[in-house]
């Protein structure tokens, strides 16, 4: 993943290690840091769920229970031959009537992505909401874990070498970003992984959540 400060037209250059800052200005150019660990995110239109009674309605007053994912917070390891991801998040929810203890129970996916596109993998969990007499809100928390193989979230060291060698005003190359590079970009696509967390939908419940 590239964090980028934009506002500056300068080469920029890719730290691996070191005290450097990202936005940091040096005479290579701009200082970006990449790591290995993925990027965590709810897919856009995954992170809310409608459940409807009757269920084939689509009502406003049909409207049973109302959930969305929220607190996506992950922590990553990139110490061993794999980079393990932990994501956690919290699930609340409103229901329409509050008369009964009830349990709703609602799936979720995690996904590892690579290259914005290539799904790596797939795994679908629930979670359960119990909604004590009365009470019309719950809320619970769900968890999911990644696993990315080092070497696959790692840079060759030709593309490595070529992205923070140091460039000199004057050189041929000097205002040439590294990334226009074709190869370049595309090593860096392979190299970069996402874990997407969001609620496994129905078509339908897809449908529902482009269009209202």
């Amino acid at each position: 993943m590239f964090k980028t400060k934009a506002g500056i037209a300068a080469l920029m250059t890719l730290v691996l290690a070191g005290c450097s800052t990202d936005g940091e200005l040096t005479p290579e150019g701009i200082t970006v840091t990449r790591s290995a660990c993925p990027a965590v995110a709810i897919p856009a239109g995954t992170g809310d769920i409608t459940l409807f009674n009757p269920a084939n309605s689509r009502d406003a007053s049909a409207i049973d229970v109302v959930a969305s994912i929220t607190n996506v917070r992950s922590t990553c390891s990139e110490t061993g031959e794999f980079v393990v991801t932990n994501v956690t998040f919290e699930v609340q929810a409103q229901r329409r009537n509050p008369a009964d203890a009830r349990q709703v129970v609602l799936p979720y996916f995690a996904t590892v992505v690579q290259g914005g596109s290539n799904v790596v993998s797939k795994r679908v969990a629930a979670v359960g909401l119990n909604f004590a007499p009365g009470q019309l809100r719950a809320s619970t928390a769900g968890a999911a874990t990644s696993q990315v193989l080092r070497s696959a979230a790692t840079l060759p060291p030709a593309v490595r070498q070529q992205i923070t060698r140091r460039r000199r005003p004057g050189d041929a190359d000097a205002a040439l970003d590294p990334m226009a590079d074709p190869a370049v970009r595309a090593a860096v696509t392979r190299a970069t992984f996402e874990v997407l967390v969001g609620f496994q939908l129905t078509p339908d419940q897809l449908q529902y959540n482009a269009t209202r």
